[in-house]
């Protein structure tokens, strides 16, 4: 099905086990560790990989001494540049091909594979690895190398800056207007399970158990690497122990491990450790948003302008987009959107849960909340003025919105109406109180998808597909589409996840996995249906399927009557001009209620809200867990996460769990989401939009609002913390 037209009536419209908070069918393997995750997996006479990293930010390695690693016990192989063989470029120059020659771009490029029979004897010989540089001076600070900056040409992402109207001349001559600057710091992914490959070669044919979102894409990728035919590559991933866009590409475990086996001719597994993680991977880039806002009188915009800073490898196009949000949220004739990528000599940045607005609605929002007091206007009235009929740069209608429903019903359950608009005027003994909001907006994409599903002889089904479960419940929602559209229990669907081998699909990100794997599933499904309805000699569509069986009229049919040694159908979804024609976005409003100490500064959230409209839920359990999800990191962003980086060079120092700040059980207390009702019928057949990333974006700026409304500080650099409210505190008589 390709999407160029609403959809219709179809088979979910009517209740059932779709939308239902069903609890994973996945959980009790995960809970008690029957989950197998890529370095669980087992194999015979297998070795262990530990990788060596380079220790200067930017040079040519002199030498490289592996004589002593090599004459190490246990110890295999020692690859490097010297002896890794010719690979071809993949998606990712700089995180495939691996040790291709002296050159070093960043800090903790891998320079060296040491393999030995045990992880113990691997990483103690890493470290006998004896390497020498030249050292050159790198570019490592992004506000330092902000001359250098160019426009970036990102291939089939959207374009860098876009103009509507006469932005400077109307911001010139605006009745109010404000121009501000935000900042945003670099950040790490770091999910639970490290980036880790077992590889193993059968004849000319890899296979890759690997923990890797984007499966198809990874083949791919990995077969121009190792130029090999793409057939002659397999994934199987059926357990990712999260991702947030750190396991969108393929990354130096996967290589390395590949070649080494092939070359030692067994299985060789390897995984990054923690610290690894922080410079071999990529991570999100930190921002320099400039926002300007002019509006009349009313609190109108008239013209909106937002310029963005970020930084990548001399060699990446990537950029952080975190203007694009800017482009479609509110209205106003006057607009100007601009991204520079400024090269810098660090590890790859790349995709970061809701890349893009997760940072951009952090300045967006704020700014929209300092408009509103010039304006002495209440944020959520603000917001309401501006709210589009149309996208305001392309001209098209929206698919859906209900944004101002979810700030409205928000502010209902919140008690908004109680909050101070004056800073620091609620007290509770030490601690000053105050109430933020932040609208939130993410795109809805669909990608090109693909599934098969087939009823046994016993009536239950299996379903087939490349899709992969980062921890979003993949596994529920498919089953739930499966059992709702043939009629079968939960326990009578099988889902089978993770493995390229089964049908293409686009993988876990960007918010279109369940839309587009879910969608696909869909047609499947309706295909059976259709050859079961035949072979019961009924009309398709007036076919009803429940308890096991086919009806139509006062007829029928057990499916296990009618499917013989097996029946099988195929279904496909793509995107087509739905996606061009209308202008797709889920969206929500946070709002939270924070604590500042007015001694030490130190913030406390007491509590948080969520209100979002995403088209049909799919499950309401793990859709709010998603949406909580969201929401911790946008605490985190706003009061915790921050990779601090040594500009001599180019060193991430807080590498590890215990100095990269994340939010732990004690920082979240009352927190809550929910999903108002809606169907999007341009999106896809389900009638669903993205969820995964929607949660985290705006959370950080409700928050940051909130911390002004309760102490009066206006912090514009991320995160918040103590250091810099405790010169912004109010003077205690």
């Amino acid at each position: 099905m390709e999407m160029n037209s609403p959809v219709g009536p179809n088979a979910l419209d009517t209740p059932g086990i779709v939308g239902k908070p069903i609890d994973r069918v996945d959980g009790r393997l995960k809970v008690t560790g029957g989950a197998r995750y890529a370095y669980e997996m087992q194999q015979d006479n297998v070795l262990y990989g530990f990788v060596v990293e380079a220790s200067i930010g930017k040079g040519t390695i002199r030498s490289i001494d592996t004589r002593a690693a090599e004459q190490a016990p246990g110890v295999a192989l020692v690859l490097t540049h010297r002896n890794a063989p010719a690979q071809g470029t993949g998606n990712h120059r700089e995180a495939c091909p691996v040790l291709t020659g002296p050159e070093i771009t960043h800090y903790g490029q891998p320079i060296a594979f040491v393999v030995a029979d045990s992880f113990e004897r691997a990483r103690a010989a890493a470290y006998l690895v004896d390497a020498k540089y030249h050292r050159s001076s790198g570019n490592y600070d992004l506000r330092r190398n902000l001359s250098e900056a160019r426009v970036p040409k990102p291939g089939d992402a959207p374009a860098a800056d876009s103009e509507v109207g006469d932005f400077a001349g109307t911001f010139a001559s605006s009745a109010v207007k404000i121009d501000l600057t935000y900042t945003t710091p670099l950040q790490s992914h770091a999910m639970m399970e490290p980036h880790a490959t077992l590889a193993m070669w059968d004849g000319d044919k890899l296979i890759l158990h690997t923990a890797n979102q984007m499966l198809n894409q990874g083949q791919q990728a990995i077969a121009t690497t190792l130029k090999i035919p793409v057939e002659n590559v397999r994934l199987i991933s059926p357990f990712i122990g999260g991702g947030f866009g750190g396991k969108l590409w393929v990354n130096a475990d996967a290589i390395l491990a590949a070649i080494a086996s092939r070359q030692l001719k067994r299985p060789v597994k390897t995984a990054l450790t923690r610290q690894q993680v922080f410079h071999v991977t990529t991570h999100r880039s930190d921002t320099i948003q400039r926002l300007r806002l002019g509006t009349d009188q009313n609190g109108r915009i008239l013209a909106i302008g937002h310029d963005v800073f970020s930084g990548n490898l001399p060699s990446e196009q990537t950029y952080e987009g975190a203007a694009l949000q800017t482009r479609t949220l509110y209205a106003g004739p006057n607009r100007l959107t601009r991204h520079r990528l400024a090269p810098l000599d660090i590890p790859v940045a790349s995709s970061m849960r809701a890349p893009g607005e997760s940072v951009g609605l952090m300045a967006l929002e704020c700014a929209m909340d300092e408009l509103a007091e010039r304006l002495n206007l209440d944020p959520i009235e603000l917001r309401i003025r501006n709210e589009p009929t149309e996208d305001p740069e392309e001209h098209i209608p929206y698919s859906s919105r209900n944004l101002v429903a979810c700030m409205q019903e928000g502010a209902r359950r919140f008690g908004w109406k109680k909050r101070n608009g004056k800073p620091g005027q609620v007290r509770d003994g030490r601690w000053l109180v105050g109430m933020g909001m932040a609208a939130a907006t993410r795109g809805n994409p669909l990608r090109l998808s693909k599934a098969n599903v087939r009823l046994d002889p016993g009536g239950n089904a299996t379903v087939r597909t490349s899709m992969t479960d980062i921890g979003t419940g993949t596994y529920t929602i498919l089953a739930q589409i499966a059992a709702e559209m043939l009629g079968l229990p939960m326990d009578g669907v099988r889902i089978e996840l993770g493995d390229t081998g089964f049908p293409e699909s686009p993988g876990s990100g960007g918010s279109w996995g369940a839309g587009s794997s879910g969608s696909a599933l869909f047609e499947a499904c309706k295909a059976l249906r259709e050859k079961l309805a035949q072979a019961a000699g009924m009309d398709p569509a007036s076919a009803r399927f429940a308890d096991g069986s086919i009806a139509s009229g006062e007829q029928s049919r057990k499916l296990t009557d009618l499917v013989g040694a097996g029946m099988d159908a195929d279904g496909e979804i793509r995107p087509g001009r739905n996606n061009k024609d209308f202008s797709q976005q889920s969206y929500g409003a946070h709002f939270a209620e924070v604590g500042v100490d007015m001694d030490t500064g130190e913030v406390r959230l007491r509590r948080m809200l969520g209100v979002f409209t995403a088209g049909r839920v799919l499950n309401a359990k793990t859709a709010r867990s998603q949406a909580i999800g969201g929401m911790v990191f946008g605490v985190g962003a706003a009061l915790h996460e921050e990779m601090t980086l040594d500009p001599r060079f180019g060193y991430f120092i807080n590498h590890d769990l215990a100095e990269y700040h994340v939010p732990v059980h004690a920082d979240i207390p009352a927190i809550d989401a929910i999903f108002l009702a809606e169907l999007d019928d341009r999106s896809n057949p389900l009638k669903s939009k993205g969820i995964g990333e929607l949660g985290i974006c705006g959370a950080g700026a409700s928050i940051a609002n909130a911390v002004y409304n309760a102490c009066g500080a206006r912090i514009r650099d991320y995160p918040i913390t103590l250091d810099k409210l405790l010169s912004a505190l109010p003077v205690r008589a």
